[in-house]
């Protein structure tokens, strides 16, 4: 029998900016609704490979913009 006691997300608490950011990339790519209605688990590979492309590439250019001021 499988142990069952994963501790569960707590839906109300707050986002962090990289869930922010993982948001607003799926929403830019049109797949909130895919999100909403089945969750990150019902993306693709290659969708959630987009959106982690994405995020790396916007992480990696906001880190070089705080290094030049």
């Amino acid at each position: 029998m499988k142990n069952n006691n994963k501790p569960k997300k707590d839906e109300n608490r707050p986002l962090t900016p990289d869930e922010i950011m993982k948001y607003e990339i799926a929403d830019e790519l049109g797949l909130t609704d895919k999100v909403k209605e089945a969750g990150w688990k019902g993306l693709t590979a290659k969708e959630t490979g987009r959106i982690g492309g994405l995020m790396t590439k916007r992480k990696r250019e906001n880190k070089m913009q705080q290094a030049q001021n």
